[in-house]
């Protein structure tokens, strides 16, 4: 098998957006395009019958969101196509950042009635930093919504991208006639039969052709001409090697629900979008043709299967072949591992694979033995960065509501945060636990899950702090240290991994703390060391 086709056949994605814009149907469009799924099932409808593919989770069922990032993958054109579809909630955006580190590129979903929406800038602006590929897909065009033009600037202004259209709308909402496709030189005609699969394309490529106006009637034929001859004259040509860099954004139109788009952008993704890339550990660049195998693990599930007590760790593979069987390196437990039933993924079915190249994501069973950013590698001591613990925001206590299930919840919670859904703060004084999270959704999500998954019942009760801080010490014995832990006392706890965290209550505290005693460094991400 030739190591290097391999490489280039792989396209591994992650789709963003603010919720409810309709990134979940579009992943669910592709997955048909690419023969994975038969039929679609409508997402968002409250008397659920049948529920997205990539939500799993029953939480995520009656929410219609999605809360843990699903891995789904799938053949298109000779193309192995992984996508990471992402939460979209703000209160997850912890597992979306972590599952940036895993893309080699990234879609996102804007609608085309609200535009840019908060959660968009913040992980546009995660995907800025890293230089990652960007595509953007205007969304629910069979809705009425903003005008095309004002949708771009919007993308250009508050996203900080540079754009150019590769399709542009016929018409919008009522007047919805289709999609003229620039980089096909098509156009597409907008039947609004939703269960049509594929709709019809008409290769057109010259614009004065008189068929135009038979096809979509007089005065919308002028608009359209109109609008490209504006778009080719304000907007650059696409650029591929600017794409690959992160300097330009090509867009397109379509509607997701009504399968309206979808394949010219897929099309078109195939062709331009990267193979894997080189990823940057703190020892080295790592490439991704190197022969030897170097992973991260980037998130980990407990319970994909309630039946069976297991949890899956994910590891993006970076370089190299993963196979069964065969001995690996954890680097931070320094021994070595070997897997006997590594999983490929479509949602929640798993299936068991013999070799995984560059770009795949593999799923693990796993014991206790993963955190996330864990690498595995042949020998090689690396460790690839950019993957920490953000401090949460929100903290309650949690308590047993069932002192019959003590030992369950125990587990229950102990697993949970491993998967960095939360964390866990041990209180120093007590002993009492503490949970922190990001969001406040996470909190009803842990109760549903200990339930469900662990049969153990929990109650919270409010914990006033204002920031997680982890604590670093210049010389553990100095007297400065021994007074900040004596006076701080009923602040302080440990985190899962045994680390000193400061709970500060106000920002006030926290300010006086770091004068009082400037030689304790706090810090607000755990991975300061």
């Amino acid at each position: 098998m030739d190591f290097k086709k391999e490489i280039d056949k792989r396209r591994t994605f992650g789709i963003i957006s603010h919720p409810d814009a309709g990134k979940t149907t579009l992943t669910e469009k592709l997955l048909l395009f690419g023969g994975a799924i038969q039929e679609a099932g409508a997402v968002k409808s409250n008397k659920i019958k049948k529920s997205a593919t990539s939500d799993f989770m029953e939480i995520e069922r009656q929410r219609g969101i999605s809360v843990a990032t699903s891995v789904l993958a799938f053949l298109y054109q000779d193309k192995k196509i992984n996508i990471l579809d992402t939460p979209g909630h703000k209160d997850f955006a912890e597992d979306t950042f972590r599952t940036l580190t895993a893309v080699d590129s990234v879609i996102v979903v804007i609608d085309v009635a609200k535009g840019v929406e908060e959660q968009t800038e913040k992980l546009v602006e995660v995907c800025r930093m890293r230089n990652i590929p960007m595509i953007v897909f205007i969304n629910k065009l069979d809705r009425e919504g903003k005008d095309a033009f004002d949708l771009l600037d919007e993308v250009e202004q508050k996203l900080g991208l540079q754009v150019t259209p590769l399709s542009f709308p016929i018409g919008m909402g009522y007047d919805f006639k289709g999609i003229y496709n620039i980089y096909e030189k098509n156009i597409n005609l907008f039947s609004g039969d939703s269960k049509k699969d594929i709709e019809d394309t008409i290769a057109f490529d010259d614009l004065e052709n008189p068929e135009l106006e038979n096809l979509i009637g007089t005065e919308t034929a002028l608009n359209l001409r109109e609008n490209l001859e504006l778009v080719s004259g304000v907007y650059p040509e696409f650029d591929k090697a600017k794409y690959l860099e992160g300097e330009l954004q090509p867009v397109f139109f379509g509607s997701a629900l009504n399968n309206f788009g979808v394949r010219e952008m897929l099309d078109c993704f195939i062709e331009i979008a990267p193979p894997p890339r080189d990823k940057r550990a703190e020892e080295r660049l790592v490439k991704a043709e190197e022969k030897n195998l170097t992973g991260f693990v980037f998130k980990i599930h407990a319970n994909m299967d309630p039946k069976h007590r297991d949890r899956l760790a994910f590891i993006k593979i970076v370089s190299g072949t993963f196979e069964r069987n065969k001995p690996y390196l954890h680097v931070r437990h320094k021994k070595k591992l070997k897997f006997s039933s590594p999983n490929a993924f479509f949602a929640e079915k798993k299936e068991i694979v013999d070799v995984s190249f560059p770009g795949d994501i593999v799923g693990l069973h796993d014991t206790g033995n993963f955190k996330i950013g864990d690498t595995l590698t042949e020998g090689e001591n690396l460790h690839f960065t950019g993957i920490p613990s953000f401090s949460p925001e929100h903290f309650r206590y949690i308590n047993n509501a069932d002192p019959m299930k003590a030992k369950q919840l125990n587990k229950g919670i102990d697993q949970l945060m491993d998967e960095g859904v939360a964390q866990l703060f041990t209180l120093e004084l007590n002993g009492r636990k503490v949970i922190g999270t990001v969001g406040a959704l996470q909190y009803e999500v842990i109760q549903y899950r200990l339930e469900h998954e662990y049969g153990a019942k929990c109650s919270y009760e409010n914990f006033p702090a204002y920031k997680a801080c982890w604590v670093e010490a210049e010389d553990e014995t100095n007297e400065e240290f021994k007074e900040f832990k004596r006076v701080k006392q009923k602040f302080l706890a440990k985190d899962k991994q045994g680390q000193l965290v400061f709970l500060a209550d106000s920002q006030f505290s926290l300010q006086m703390t770091q004068q009082k005693y400037p030689s304790v460094k706090l810090h607000f991400t755990s991975e300061f060391q």
